[in-house]
C-alpha cells in the first residue's frame, strides 16, 4: 500500500440496532349516539301505567301480572 492510498473502512459485522416499527395510527372509536340506545323505562313509570290499566277495568283483581306486563310492553314500544 502506498502512503497516498486511504485505508478502506472496515466493514461493521454487528448489525445496528433495529428502528421501531411504525404502527397504524390508533384511532379513537366514538361511543353510539344516545338515539341508539334503547331506555328501559323506570319501575315507577311501569307501576303507574299498570295502575291505569287496572283502574280501566274497574279496579277487578285477578290480571294485575297482566297490567304489568301489558305496560312494560307500551313503554318499552315507545322508547324505542
Amino acid at each position: 500500500m502506498s502512503t497516498t492510498e486511504k485505508p478502506k473502512a472496515a466493514k461493521a459485522t454487528a448489525k445496528a440496532p433495529a428502528k421501531p416499527r411504525k404502527t397504524a395510527a390508533k384511532t379513537k372509536v366514538a361511543a353510539a349516539p344516545a338515539a341508539t340506545a334503547i331506555a328501559v323505562p323506570t319501575h315507577q313509570e311501569i307501576a303507574l301505567l299498570a295502575e291505569k290499566y287496572w283502574a280501566e277495568r274497574g279496579w277487578q283483581d285477578g290480571a294485575a301480572e297482566q297490567d304489568w306486563l301489558r305496560a312494560e310492553q307500551e313503554l318499552m314500544k315507545l322508547a324505542s
